[in-house]
């Protein structure tokens, strides 16, 4: 039966607590204690002074230094306007710190004076620039004002009075100032109707679209190149009645005139 083991002659058993190492004996280790020693309160003067230098010079890089300030902006993204109208129009700080720059007030103040700017995202490029990247508004339809015309969005607002038609936008035609639809709904309403049913053509369809004609909320009519006539009724039901005017269209392409406002018993006339 085997008995306990015991340490040879000249052995010792390894203490416990910290590390310890080996040291060399003839042909033979003997374990040493390594004390891990915290750093001194002199130690930790010391780091503290190098960390609070260290703070001061990040401090003094990003406000006080030439290194991070604003050299230059750059605008992308656009389409009807030109990168120098964005940055004109930014008025960013020059020569101000990079860090200081108020992106939100930059954005807030691009919206305001240049309404064509639907979204801006205001981005700063260290070590010297600030980026703006630009969503234009794109016209859905457009409304005549004297001998020009205010493009209206898909939001339905009216963000920039241009002096040609841009190609393929119709024209919008409100005539509701008898309409009890005007008191009911409002012009803004009623003018984001005619902008729904534009967005739910198809654009087989959309590009034969010359006028969208709003009377009231529940008769809002197209008019069609070769004057055919489209009675769309309300906005409502917008989906099924793309599909009902593409299937009519077809099959009836000698029609005149279109009647969708109940999808599920249209009509065509004048063939």
């Amino acid at each position: 039966m085997a008995g306990p083991t015991t340490a040879r002659r000249g052995e010792k058993k390894s203490p416990s607590g910290p590390p310890s190492v080996p040291e060399v004996r003839g042909r033979r280790f003997r374990w040493m204690r390594i004390p891990l020693r915290a750093p001194g309160r002199r130690g930790l003067i010391i780091i503290m002074v190098l960390a609070a230098l260290l703070g001061a010079f990040g401090v003094w890089a990003l406000y006080a230094s030439n290194w991070l300030r604003v050299e230059q902006v750059r605008a992308s993204g656009t389409k009807v306007l030109t990168p120098r109208e964005v940055v004109d129009a930014a008025d960013a700080p020059m020569n101000a710190p990079l860090v200081s720059v108020d992106t939100d007030a930059l954005a807030r103040r691009l919206r305001a004076r240049l309404p064509r700017i639907k979204a801006v995202d205001v981005e700063r490029s260290w070590p010297h620039t600030i980026g703006l990247k630009v969503t234009e508004r794109t016209p859905e339809l457009l409304m005549r004002a004297g001998g020009k015309f205010v493009e209206v969005d898909a939001e339905g607002v009216r963000f920039a009075t241009v002096g040609a038609a841009p190609k393929g936008v119709p024209l919008l035609e409100m005539s509701v100032s008898d309409s009890p639809s005007l008191r009911r709904f409002g012009i803004d309403r009623l003018r984001r109707a005619a902008v729904e049913v534009a967005q739910d053509l198809p654009s087989a369809v959309h590009k034969d679209v010359r006028k969208v004609r709003v009377r009231s909320y529940d008769s809002i009519t197209l008019e069609l190149a070769g004057g055919r006539t489209v009675a769309w009724g309300s906005s409502e039901q917008g989906a099924e009645k793309a599909k009902v005017l593409t299937a009519l269209l077809k099959a009836a392409r000698d029609g005149r005139h279109f009647d969708i406002s109940v999808p599920s018993a249209p009509a065509v006339s004048g063939s």
